[in-house]
Order: C-alpha cells, then structure tokens, then sequence
C-alpha cells in the first residue's frame, strides 16, 4: 500500500496533463544563420609557412596535429562558403619519427610521462614508418613545412631527397615536393589559389632564441648561404623573401590573409625555467661561498674594482654568492661582460642569473645534474657555470626584440600593399601569456606549461586548442577585411595536452 500512496502524486499529475486539451504553442529556434564569404573566393585555399601552418606540436609532426592545423580548421570553415577539398602531406603515422636510408633523422612527439618524481615529457615508444624516400603523388593545400625559414621557402632544391642527407633539404618538403628543383612557393603558386594564408618568417628569429643566443645577428649581411641555422636573418633579406611569396601568391589575383610574428619571450619554452631553482643546505653553501670555491673568484672581482678596472656596479653583477635553503640563482656563462681573463684567467665571464634572464625549457634536466659523473660536487648550473646555449640573457633578448620589431614592421607594410586580411599574432600571444583566453565552459586556456592547454609539450607550437585559438584570429581577420561571416572554432572541440 505504501508503494501505491506513493505513486499517486504523480499519477494525479499525469491525469491533469491529460484533461488539458489546449494544444502548446509550437516553439521555433533561431532562424538558421547563412554564412557568405562576402568578397573572397575560398574554392582553392593554400597554406604557406613553416611549422606553425604545418600543424607541428609536441616537437614532431604528426598525423593528428596535422589534422588539427589551423589551416585545416580554416579549411573547415571555407567549406561552408564555396570551399573545396583540403589535402595535407601526411606522415605516415601518429609517431612522428622520420628515417632516411633506414637512419633516423627526425625523433618522436613527445609525451608526458608520470614515472618519474614530477611529470616529464618524453618521446613516445614506437618506430616511426615516415620514410622522406618515399614520394607523396599529387599537390597539397598545406604548404607548411617545419623548419623552414623566410628564405628557404624560395630556394631551388629545397625539397631535394638527395639534398637531404647532404644538410642543403628540408625533409619534410622533400617528402611531397613537386620535384628534387622545386621551391616550395613555387609549388604553392602553381596551384592557382584563389585564396591563401602566409605565416612565415618565425625561424628567422626562433632559432636564434632557443640556443640561448649561440647565432650571429646577420643584419647588414644580405648573403644567406653565409648564415648558420642559429642566425638572425638580414632584415632586408626576410623583406625581399616575403615580398617574393607574395607576388607569386597574387599573381592570379588571390585574395589572402599574413600573419606577423610572436615574441619568442611569451612562449612557455622561455617562461617555464625559473632562474633561481637551486636548494642548498648550510653546508653545501658555505663551501661554495668558501675560497676554494667562488669566494676566490669574488676576491679577484674585488681587488679589480680598487683599481678602477671594474666598477662597483660589475662587481656587485659578478659576485657569485649562495645561501642556505630554496631560491639560489644558477650559475651561467655571460659573453657579454667584460673580458678580465687578461688580467687574472680565473676571472671568467660568469654570473649569476637573475630575473632578466630566460632559461631555456631544455635546461630543466640539464640543471643539477654533473659535469663529471666521478666528481659529486661539479654539479651543472652550481660548481660548473651553464654555458651560453643554456640561457637567454638581455642583450641576447634586445636583438631578438630589435630584429622582430623590423620583420613585424615589414609584415605590417606588406598586408597594406598587398591590401591582405592582417593577423596580429604577436599580440594574440602576449595576451595568452599575459591572461588566457576564457571559454564557454568557464575554463581559460593559456600559456602555462603542460597544463596551459594553449601550447604543445615542446613549448614552442601551440597544442591542437591553442591553434584552434589562431585559426580563431585569422577568422576574424578574414571576415573584417572581405565581409565574410565565417563562424570560427570552438577551441574546446580540441585538445589541450594528447593522452596516450
């Protein structure tokens, strides 16, 4: 009985609902919105850049990051206005490693391992089954090609197999390269876009950046086979290079849209290091501020500054001292102070770090292990001063600063000229630095390390939620400048770290 009083309620609720017969008013929804692509024509869409266009994450290129490039997403969106197929080069596998004669030559993505004390990225296990030998048939939309600089995209042989084990090819052009003399913007040009995007010239500075400076700033030198992998590029050079892609890409009359550059400086593989990570016990600190260890090199820095060779203001920069507990500044190699060998060898150009200078992501496993594994105490960073490579420091930061604000005026300059949708970046980056982007969930994506969601685990691309964020500002880009109304991406559709 009790079980039937308890139905009752609803029972009662049900013959009420049946004695209405007033028919409900039908409720519509939103009218359905018609997308247009005002003035642009999106039907043969062509991608042009480096890594970033590619779809690279987690320091690989792979099939699932390519699929969520932002030119792919664009791509999605052309699709709903008058836009065609979309093909991309993909790699063989979701691994990421490339060989060449059987020798690898390209690692796997990296993923985050837990085994250890904190989370690390690590390679994922796997042979790779991308071979830069074997030739993909055909023409592709996607013409980023990872690695590449301003000027490379214009050179003759850049996608040569042969060229290749020589060091004078990329291989992942070589991999879908119409031929061994091809240029990768004449590829892209032969296809006749009707629309394009061009985002390039980012390794022109990067590569700079994240060997801690090691490069030469080539500007004044217009002579790119005279540079190394790690120099700034000529101003005039990267100029002249964008110049060039352009007036192959609107040769036919393509509309399109250019991308300038984000400041290396806001991106989590300069922003994660601190530098200041090192803890001591008393012990260990008053032997390291002891005259067998750096209080011989402080007392050489002293006596310098009674005569006047040094200032007081170098003398307070250079004296290395450590104190018991957390917080001890790392101990780095600073080509840019005064050279005092002359006078006392000891006196190397070293220092301590301090908040000005970025420690580059690498070094985060390279800090505090030793430099000589039958000596406990030549610990990297403490007994044993980080080299160069290691560390970023201010005056390497202002080059970098100098040679962007000219590539970003150049990119700026060509938009106008080539009356181009604009995409702005390098101030889309700063603000997801600086505080994220909020989504509809409530979550916010950002540029935080591993758990950010907006950058991949190499902390330089983004992850597939921080292109997503990108294909965002060409969006809205595009729509301003050709009075499109093209939707966008949800970033949330995307991750923000792969799990395996």
């Amino acid at each position: 009985m009790k079980k039937f009083y308890a139905f009752l309620p609803f029972l009662g609720l049900f013959l009420i609902a049946c004695e209405d017969d007033t028919t409900p008013p039908e409720t519509t929804g939103p009218d359905p919105v018609e997308y247009t692509s005002g003035s642009a024509d999106f039907s043969n869409y062509v991608a042009v850049g480096n890594s970033l266009t590619a779809g690279f994450s987690d320091n690989a290129l792979f099939e699932d990051g390519q699929k969520a490039s932002f030119p792919n997403m664009l791509a999605a969106n052309f699709a709903l206005v008058g836009g065609g197929s979309f093909e991309i080069p993909f790699m063989a596998d979701n691994l990421g490693g490339m060989t060449l004669g059987g020798t690898q030559i390209a690692g796997n993505r990296l993923i985050l391992s837990f085994l250890g004390e904190s989370p690390s990225p690590v390679p994922v296990e796997g042979q790779g089954t991308t071979d830069v030998a074997v030739k993909l048939p055909g023409t592709y939309n996607n013409m980023g090609v990872p690695g590449a600089k301003s000027y490379e995209l214009l050179a003759p042989g850049y996608g040569s197999v042969t060229g290749v084990a020589m060091g004078t090819a990329n291989p992942y052009f070589a991999r879908f390269s119409s031929s061994e003399s091809a240029t990768v913007i004449g590829d892209a040009a032969a296809q006749g876009a009707t629309f394009f995007t061009l985002w390039a010239g980012a390794n022109d500075i990067l590569l700079y950046a994240t060997g801690g400076g090691t490069g030469v700033d080539r500007a004044g030198n217009v002579d790119p086979s005279t540079y190394n992998r790690n120099d700034i590029t000529d101003p005039n050079v990267f100029a002249g290079s964008l110049d060039a892609m352009l007036q192959a890409m609107t040769a036919n009359g393509a509309d399109g849209a250019i991308a300038n550059l984000p400041n290396v400086t806001d991106i989590p593989y300069f922003t994660t290091v601190p530098h200041n990570p090192i803890p001591l016990d008393a012990a260990t600190a008053a032997y390291l501020n002891s005259a067998e260890a750096y209080g011989a090199y402080n007392a050489g820095l002293a006596q310098l500054q009674q005569l006047s060779i040094i200032t007081e203001e170098e003398l307070e920069k250079r004296t290395i001292s450590f104190a018991a507990g957390e917080g001890n500044a790392v101990v780095i190699i600073d080509e840019d102070l005064t050279d005092l060998t002359g006078y006392n060898p000891a006196l190397i150009n070293m220092r301590q770090a301090t908040a000005d200078d970025l420690m580059v992501l690498t070094s985060r496993t390279f800090i505090g292990t030793l430099d000589n594994p039958d000596i406990p105490t030549s610990i990297n960073g403490v007994a044993v001063p980080l080299a160069d490579k290691w560390v970023l420091t201010p005056e390497e930061q202002a080059i970098v600063e100098t040679a962007l604000t000219a590539y970003n005026q150049t990119i700026a300059g060509l938009a106008t000229a080539y009356d181009l949708a604009f995409v702005d970046a390098n101030a889309l980056l700063a603000e997801l630095n600086a505080n994220g982007f909020q989504q509809a969930d409530g979550s916010v994506v950002d540029a935080t390390f591993a758990t950010g969601g907006g950058f991949s685990l190499d902390g330089v691309h983004p992850a597939p939620r921080g292109y997503a964020i990108v294909a965002n500002a060409f969006i809205d880009a595009i729509n301003t400048k050709y009075n499109s109304n093209l939707p966008g991406v949800n970033p949330l559709d995307y991750t923000g770290l792969y799990i395996d």
